[in-house]
């Protein structure tokens, strides 16, 4: 399975741009930290991608993403990535044993919230957002509501990465992407990216 694949997969069920987003900041936080610990950066960035391809089909916990599951395998998927998916939701039930399913769980919620952060700064961008702002905000419960701190706590821990070092990797790993995400704002990307 390639990122093309992946893309077609979810391009065919999902609309919502906010969700493709949502979708894209996940795969290149998996990026991100395949590359950091020499995993498959590919597979673990289709992971990131695929995760929440079935959410606007099933809405709800009952069904997302366990209903989604048989999708990708007529998707010829493999399997491993399936389970990775399966197990970023805990209602599933779905044990994380792996790297790449810890990763995912500790990548999923944490983008939306630096999202959430990124468009309330004046400059509306990851460019200038640092791990510090996302603290800040963090703090205020009825901020950024949808997303659940308890989950984003209990994945870095999971994933055995302190939180505020996660956060600062997934806000470097999205700002590769920022124009994408809309989200480069009033600034323009600084030159020591890549």
């Amino acid at each position: 399975m390639n990122r093309d694949q992946a893309l077609a997969i979810v391009t065919t069920y999902v609309k919502s741009p906010n969700l493709i987003n949502h979708m894209l900041a996940v795969e290149a936080a998996m990026r991100f930290y395949a590359r950091k610990l020499g995993e498959d950066e590919e597979r673990w960035a289709v992971t990131g991608l695929l995760h929440d391809f079935d959410w606007e089909i099933h809405p709800t916990l009952e069904e997302h993403p366990q209903a989604g599951a048989p999708i990708l395998r007529q998707h010829n998927v493999p399997e491993d990535i399936i389970e990775a998916v399966l197990s970023h939701a805990d209602h599933a039930g779905v044990p994380r044993v792996t790297s790449m399913q810890k990763a995912l769980a500790a990548c999923d919620e944490i983008t939306g919230l630096i999202t959430a952060v990124a468009l309330v700064r004046p400059s509306h961008s990851l460019y200038d957002l640092t791990a510090a702002s996302v603290k800040k905000k963090w703090k205020d419960r009825a901020f950024a509501a949808g997303a659940n701190r308890e989950e984003i706590v209990r994945g870095a821990q999971e994933f055995n990465v302190e939180l505020w070092e996660h956060v600062d990797h997934v806000i470097l790993a999205m700002r590769q992407i920022a124009p994408q995400l809309g989200l480069e704002g009033s600034l323009s990307a600084p030159g020591d990216m890549p």
